[in-house]
């Protein structure tokens, strides 16, 4: 009997320990990994027509290769002044420091959908453009990041200055 307790307390606290160590797969820094690992929204100003109100939002799709390179959807909808622009895109941005730094600058490129409101008579309609996303992200608080962006879209026709808020992982 002696034996038989000290053997069972020393079973009971190894399994809850040893649990603690798994480590799944793909838990790791590296490697691709896709779903849904974040989201930011944002205003600010197209410049195109008039400087046109833009909104928009964006989903963080995961990591490509490596935790920097990031996958990203995109939604934004450019309003007033002109004919409205909506534009779904998927981009990719490379983020020059780790998710731990206070600034995190990044740079990207992407394809987007672009359609208006008098897309269903236009046969062009809806357009491929192609884009650049200059940014950074500021610390502001655990959870989240001050976002400041620059969307060059439509080869650089379509210019937007977006400012938001977006998650952290």
């Amino acid at each position: 009997m002696r034996v038989l307790v000290p053997a069972c307390l020393v079973t009971m606290l190894a399994a809850p320990l040893a649990a603690q160590e798994f480590q799944p797969p793909g838990s790791g820094a590296e490697g691709t990994r896709v779903g849904l690992y974040g989201f930011g929204v944002r205003a600010g100003v197209d410049f195109t027509e008039n400087g046109r109100l833009a909104l928009g939002a964006v989903l963080d799709l995961g990591q490509i290769a490596t935790a920097r390179l990031r996958l990203r959807g995109v939604g934004e909808l450019s309003v007033f002044n002109a004919p409205n622009v909506y534009v779904g895109a998927l981009e990719v941005a490379y983020h020059f420091t780790d998710d731990a730094a206070p600034a995190r600058p990044y740079a990207g490129l992407g394809a987007a959908l672009a359609g208006g409101e008098s897309c269903s008579a236009d046969p062009d309609c809806p357009a491929l453009w192609f884009n650049v996303v200059l940014g950074f992200e500021l610390r502001f608080r655990s959870t989240f990041n001050w976002l400041l962006e620059y969307h060059g879209m439509n080869l650089l026709r379509d210019n937007r200055i977006l400012a938001g808020l977006t998650t952290r992982r």
